[in-house]
């Protein structure tokens, strides 16, 4: 057992993914809005053990974004927090749900793909990492092998 990070997958792979929702360590959804060569994004992501804020973690979900207009991000915020609650913070170009509700299994990151999708008209990519799991169990979970990207380390 080892760990494992998953990444470029879309939405309907994730929501069919049956994984032990312990073994996330994090996920992330990246939205970017088309043109991509803009490079207009928002992230939204979550660390199981918590996320680095100067010298301490914050535990909930946590968002960044690059080239976002500062007025677009009140939006952002709110539609996250009507989600998962928590207290925003903001450090740079992230801002953090302190406290917010955690979610871990596939169908519930692939619904809030899907409603980041809808909601700011982005297309989705989502990364996984995960922990603890065999080789047999993460195929079985239904993740492909062809998205496995391997740690390096490890």
């Amino acid at each position: 057992m080892s760990r494992s990070r998953y990444w470029k997958l879309t939405s309907e792979e994730v929501e069919n993914l049956t994984h032990d929702p312990d073994k996330i360590l994090n996920w992330e959804i990246k939205c970017v809005k088309e043109p991509e060569v803009e490079a207009k994004f928002i992230g939204v992501f979550l660390y199981r053990h918590g996320t680095p804020y100067d010298y301490d973690s914050k535990k909930g979900i946590v968002y960044y974004y690059n080239n976002i207009e500062r007025n677009d991000l009140p939006e952002i915020t709110k539609f996250l927090q009507k989600r998962f609650g928590g207290e925003k913070i903001e450090k740079g170009e992230r801002i953090f749900l302190e406290g917010s509700k955690e979610i871990y299994t596939g169908k519930e990151i692939a619904d809030l793909a899907n409603a980041l999708n809808e909601k700011f008209h982005t297309k989705s990519v989502i990364s996984m990492e995960l922990d603890g799991a065999t080789q047999d169990e993460l195929k079985g979970w239904g993740y492909p092998d062809s998205k496995l990207l391997p740690i390096p380390g490890k």
